[in-house]
């Protein structure tokens, strides 16, 4: 069965992600000079995405 025209999306879903993965933020974390080796990777702080 297929979709419906009304549902599909146009141009696809390249939307703006609002959540960064784990990787991402302790990336992010890395280049502002807040990560500390060693320290764990559970429960990272919120971390806005750099624009």
């Amino acid at each position: 069965m297929s979709k419906h025209n009304s549902l599909r999306l146009k141009g696809g879903a390249t939307g703006k992600r609002s959540v960064m993965k784990r990787f991402e933020r302790i990336k992010v974390l890395k280049e502002r000079g807040e990560w500390k080796p060693g320290q764990s990777p559970i429960g990272l702080p919120k971390t806005k995405a750099e624009e």
